[in-house]
């Protein structure tokens, strides 16, 4: 790009969001367009692989010209194409990396393939100018729940994960056992705000001891035994409540680990990244939780804690400002380890 600066078209596929953007200097999105299937998949109470993929290859040219347009940009001006290669759903995954290789073939442009982690991350880079590496993160997500340590733009290690259900995916589960809908997130956010956490509560699972692992499989069978046991014994359940007593269960074990990792690390920062970081509840918890231990958190807004591909492109900066570029053999792989 022209002064100097450097412009990178990004695209993001991995589940059922088409997205494309164009990304400057790694901190300033010109666009950010993103086409979303959750309409579609309601129907179904989750995303159905098969049918995302379809919608992707529909959709993928029409979101990357308009994330072109949108940002006043033309083919000439991009510096590189970034792309989403994992993890995710794999033939939505393969939509997005064919066309990024087709445009970095047509153009002989750098081709940079992007972990999906990494970018949620990242996000946090456009929402916050001033941000900068080390600092503690949390990814929590559809189909992710991990701690991270971030030491620099292009280095991090993961120190837990989920061992089963992320807690996006126990949110959906449980919202569905609720007869709430699709998507589980907001939905329990919402009428979790109606309810009292302390009427029905739910065990935290912590794990053993050390362990910055998560677990919710477990409190997603409390829910539905609870259920079970309330309409066998004739009693009315109270929604609310019932999403109330999950969320803070779910929360509490997710701040207290997050925190515990910050401040036995020395870090004095949290990042909060993924599609669940848009939760309020989330956000005042680990709020109060930064505020009484002295440490500063940081979130970016909901456009970008969902699946985007601004996050994607500021990732992106930073490895082609490293010369990390990728083959044209890229592949696509659903469980990419970080």
């Amino acid at each position: 790009m022209k002064d100097g600066k450097t412009a990178i078209l990004a695209i993001e596929s991995s589940c059922d969001e088409t997205a494309a953007a164009v990304v400057v200097d790694g901190r300033q999105a010109l666009s950010n367009v993103i086409s979303s299937q959750i309409e579609i998949h309601k129907a179904y109470g989750g995303v159905v692989p098969e049918i995302a993929s379809r919608h992707h290859l529909d959709n993928i040219n029409p979101v990357v010209e308009q994330a072109l347009c949108d940002a006043d940009t033309t083919m000439d001006e991009i510096d590189a194409i970034a792309v989403t290669c994992g993890p995710g759903l794999i033939g939505a995954l393969l939509i997005g990396l064919a066309t990024a290789k087709a445009y970095a073939l047509a153009t002989d442009k750098p081709l940079i393939g992007i972990h999906h982690i990494h970018g949620h991350i990242c996000a946090n880079y456009i929402a916050h100018p001033d941000l900068e590496p080390p600092f503690m993160a949390l990814v929590i997500s559809g189909g992710h729940t991990n701690i991270v340590e971030v030491n620099d733009y292009n280095s991090c290690t993961i120190l837990g994960g989920t061992r089963d259900d992320a807690a996006g995916e126990a949110y959906d589960k449980v919202a569905r056992v609720l007869g709430l809908g699709y998507p589980g997130g907001p939905l329990i956010d919402e009428i979790a705000k109606k309810g009292d956490p302390e009427k029905v509560h739910f065990k935290r699972v912590y794990l053993e001891k050390g362990s910055y692992d998560f677990s919710f499989s477990g409190i997603k069978t409390g829910v539905l035994n609870y259920i079970n046991q309330e309409q066998q014994q004739g009693r009315e359940i109270s929604v609310p409540d019932v999403a109330a007593g999950f969320q803070e269960a779910v929360l509490e074990v997710v701040v207290d680990k997050t925190m515990d990792a910050a401040l036995s690390r020395g870090e004095d920062r949290i990042v909060l990244a993924g599609g669940v970081a848009a939760n309020s509840r989330l956000r005042q918890m680990l709020q109060d939780r930064c505020d009484e231990h002295g440490l500063k958190l940081y979130s970016p807004p909901p456009i970008l804690c969902t699946d985007n591909a601004a996050m994607i492109g500021c990732a992106a900066h930073y490895r082609y400002m490293a010369g990390a570029f990728d083959g044209l053999d890229l592949d696509g792989v659903a469980d990419l380890p970080l």
